[in-house]
């Protein structure tokens, strides 16, 4: 299908506009884009047409009204491609808009508290009337404290602070008690040194290095020791005696 341009008569004053005039270019669009929907099923129920043909017949009707429609109209007194795609009376004004709400507001506020209080007091009233229905079916008992019970709360309650102080001074003896115990085994892991060695030698008279950790010293270099200050005064000392001795201080 071809387009056909639109021939005017030439006996018609030229200052005469035939063309529709519209205000909007976007309202526009959308009918045309109604009306396109509409025409795009016009050619569905003939079946001696192809396919192919179809198709092509379906693009050319648009094509030929939308090039009907924007040559036949006046957007403001402009023709379709030199008007504006968005108007100036469809942007959004947002000083108006601001003052339309600011009246809605005050509009709401003034009027709709007269109309909520009546339901107000209507519910506070209902809201009565059903805690006046209520009755108590069981009477509260008054509880009586136990004078002894008091009593004995109390002398705890008394002797609370004393019993935490005790504790406090009990934690920090504990904590002196260890660490005295912790220098006291540092200083029986102490291995003698060579000088102390020989002032044990020099003392006692003994050549024997006395056992690490501080244990126990013999005692036969003391018992020797006597016999020589014995022997050395003329003295025999009893040998029976001396073996008891030596017995009795094992």
């Amino acid at each position: 299908m071809e387009s056909f341009p639109i021939q005017t008569c030439r006996h018609e004053d030229p200052e005469q506009e035939f063309r529709v005039r519209l205000t909007s270019k976007r309202k526009t669009t959308e009918r045309m884009s109604r009306c396109c929907e509409l025409l795009r099923r016009a050619l569905d129920g003939q079946p001696d047409i192809s396919e192919d043909s179809r198709r092509v017949l379906v693009q050319e009707l648009l094509a030929n009204f939308e090039a009907a429609v924007r040559l036949n109209v006046l957007v403001d007194g402009q023709p379709w491609d030199e008007a504006p795609d968005l108007e100036d009376e469809e942007a959004l004004d947002l000083e108006s808009l601001l003052d339309d709400s600011i009246l809605d507001t005050a509009w709401r506020r003034h009027s709709y508290p007269k109309r909520i209080l009546p339901h107000v007091v209507h519910a506070l009233k209902a809201e009565r009337k059903v805690l006046g229905l209520y009755e108590t079916s069981v009477q509260p008992a008054e509880l009586l404290r136990d004078p002894d019970l008091e009593s004995i709360m109390s002398d705890v309650s008394a002797a609370a602070p004393g019993m935490v102080r005790q504790a406090i001074q009990v934690i920090k003896s504990i904590d002196a008690l260890q660490q005295q115990a912790a220098g006291l085994c540092e200083i029986l892991n102490l291995k003698p040194s060579a000088a102390s060695l020989q002032i044990h030698r020099e003392v006692l008279g003994s050549a024997a290095m006395p056992p690490a950790g501080g244990a126990t010293r013999g005692r036969q270099p003391v018992h020797r020791a006597v016999e020589e200050e014995a022997a050395a005064q003329g003295y025999e000392a009893d040998s029976k005696g001396a073996e008891r001795s030596e017995e009795e201080e094992e």
